[in-house]
């Protein structure tokens, strides 16, 4: 009987039908337009600061010095292309390191503390007011214990990514359904399925959350270790080319940079909407 009232559709107040087809195809156009607007009113946004900043520099007669337009930048881009990559390379590998160690460790931590009251009691309050502590004024002390290699920026971008996720993913497995947790108690399901089937789909949307800030730091921390002391990398070249007064170049890897950075959320983002659909998590 309800299949027949899907397909008969259902009436409207001047007394026409409308199928289930129609309905579905106008949830459809309404979803295709939210997904266009969500993707083309940013570009157009970024397109008009763009030309607006270019019309600026041309205008205003602005040194090369002070501030590139955004086709110098380009320009820049293509024809030291080569150097830039070469730079880019290593910062985006420490990056990606340095946040899948975070997560990793963060998640095992947050794992721990929701299982254990006595280390979620002792250890929560100290995790809170260690991501309170302005994290740059520690990086010297890295540089001091691990020397000035890799592994000081690698592990200081794993020390300051660690904490959203920690973090973020205790929040998570502490606001799952209670109800769900007594459900499974009483069809006598065990820590593991409980964990499996419940805890953890629950508590997805704080875990990547907190990932999606914490790629954000893992990047800067990379960053902040090659602006102190490093050979190679994005950084690096950063501060090389303002010590010679070459913005250009600089602005160049900032983009660069952010390209790469983009990259990085963007693979997140992908985990996140394959994991969704793994565990039929819905999207917000």
């Amino acid at each position: 009987m309800d299949n027949d009232k899907n397909k008969m559709g259902v009436g409207t107040e001047t007394g026409a039908l409308v199928g289930g087809n129609q309905k579905s195809e106008a949830f459809s156009r309404v979803s295709l337009t939210a997904n266009a607007r969500s993707i083309f009113l940013p570009i157009l946004l970024a397109v008009g600061v763009l030309a607006c900043w270019e019309l600026a520099v041309r205008l205003s007669n602005i040194p090369q010095v002070i501030l590139p337009a955004p086709t110098a930048i380009l320009e820049i881009i293509g024809a030291q292309h080569e150097i830039l990559l070469r730079h880019a390379i290593p910062t985006v590998l420490e990056a990606a390191a340095g946040f899948l160690i975070a997560c990793t460790l963060g998640i095992a931590l947050a794992v721990w503390l929701s299982y254990s009251r006595l280390a979620r009691e002792a250890l929560y309050p100290n995790l809170v007011f260690f991501q309170l502590i302005p994290k740059i004024a520690l990086a010297p002390l890295f540089i001091i214990w691990l020397g000035i290699g890799t592994e000081s920026r690698l592990a200081f971008s794993v020390f300051i990514s660690f904490f959203p996720i920690v973090i973020a993913t205790t929040a998570g497995f502490s606001n799952v359904d209670r109800n769900m947790i007594k459900l499974c108690r009483s069809l006598t399901a065990t820590e593991w399925q409980t964990f499996k089937s419940v805890k953890f789909p629950s508590a997805l949307p704080y875990i990547f959350s907190g990932m999606k800030v914490a790629m954000t730091l893992a990047i800067i921390g990379v960053i902040i270790g090659e602006f102190i002391t490093a050979q190679r990398g994005l950084g690096y070249l950063i501060v090389f080319a303002t010590a010679r007064a070459e913005t250009g170049v600089a602005m160049a890897a900032i983009v660069i940079l952010c390209g790469g950075g983009l990259l990085l959320y963007g693979v997140v983002a992908l985990a996140e909407n394959l994991a969704n659909r793994r565990y039929g998590v819905p999207r917000g």
